[in-house]
């Protein structure tokens, strides 16, 4: 396949890149580097894929329609996962128009050259978050997403109903994937795993919203690119897909077990809960495995020890 890429330089983006070159597949990133965390992270990132011969890399902007539409056709891609995102729901917060014009606006940019271009299968990132502070447990694809919390949420419920609209209007096969805290190598670094295992590390307190018992379906970079690549291969008609690990974990459970990983006590500056934060996120899988076979083989404690053995290595010794 010839698979255009968007945000092929951020954690999930160069995973998945790494994954879909080694498969053999053409990869062209499109990435714009933007300023939410260091760009020199995203550049190293992916700096040891640019050689590749398989892979080429363009920065610019998913708002920037034209610039799409001449690389789908210029590349004649015949596929396109769409992970590019203004993310973060405390981010969308204080910054609700940037989080709407880029996720809504620039995910309409990307379906219009798909339209021109002829490209009619389409992969993208979506969110937990969709769903709220639902009251059903584990999250299931069919349940009402209609109350987001933050614009974060209501920004990737509205790109799913934008994709659902091109697969009515112009046969496009989507699978939206509902990602639920995806960590591991490479994780953005204002995400909880990467900012406990740093502070931990240097021996500063961790802030903790609330009594830490809100509750979090945390699923390993692995089990996320599996569920990515599977999608890709199944891709028919329209779907909703979550894509979690095996099942929720309590924030103080998750700060014990970095602290087992790290070796230290953390230190902790106690805070209220933040606007927009949902009290539980938990995958119903059942749908995921049907349909693509997904199933997470990474439990929270491997995860958790393959993560920071990795920041131990690259981040500490860099």
């Amino acid at each position: 396949m010839k698979i255009l890429l968007t945000g092929a330089a951020g954690f999930i983006g160069s995973h998945l890149t790494e994954h879909l070159l080694s498969m053999g597949h053409t990869v062209i990133g499109y990435d714009n580097f933007d300023n939410q965390y260091d760009p020199v992270r995203k550049h190293i990132n992916i700096h040891f894929l640019t050689t590749h011969p398989n892979f080429t890399f363009i920065q610019n902007d998913i708002r920037d329609q034209a610039s799409l539409t001449d690389v789908l056709r210029q590349y004649r891609c015949d596929t396109v996962v769409h992970l590019a995102a203004r993310t973060g729901v405390r981010d969308s917060v204080r910054e609700p128009a940037l989080c709407i014009d880029v996720n809504v606006n620039g995910t309409l940019s990307l379906l219009e050259a798909m339209r021109l271009t002829k490209v009619r299968r389409l992969v993208m990132a979506s969110s937990s978050s969709v769903y709220g502070n639902s009251s059903a447990v584990p999250f299931r694809e069919d349940d009402d997403a209609n109350l987001p919390l933050s614009p974060y949420a209501m920004s990737k419920r509205s790109a799913e109903l934008l994709a659902h609209t091109y697969h009515h209007l112009h046969g496009f096969d989507v699978a939206c994937l509902r990602f639920f805290t995806v960590y591991g190598p490479r994780q953005r670094p204002e995400m909880a795993i990467s900012r406990f295992t740093e502070k931990m590390y240097g021996g500063q307190p961790i802030t903790i919203y609330g009594d830490g018992s809100t509750s979090r379906n945390y699923t390993y970079i692995y089990d996320t690119i599996m569920g990515i690549s599977r999608s890709i291969n199944h891709l028919k008609g329209f779907d909703l897909l979550n894509i979690g690990g095996s099942g929720a974990v309590k924030l103080s459970e998750l700060v014990g077990i970095i602290e087992q990983a790290v070796g230290r006590k953390a230190v902790i500056d106690w805070q209220p809960n933040q606007p927009g934060d949902v009290t539980l996120t938990s995958a119903d899988l059942h749908r995921a495995n049907n349909r693509i076979g997904y199933l997470p083989s990474v439990q929270i404690e491997e995860g958790i020890s393959r993560f920071v053995s990795w920041y131990r290595q690259t981040v500490l010794c860099s």
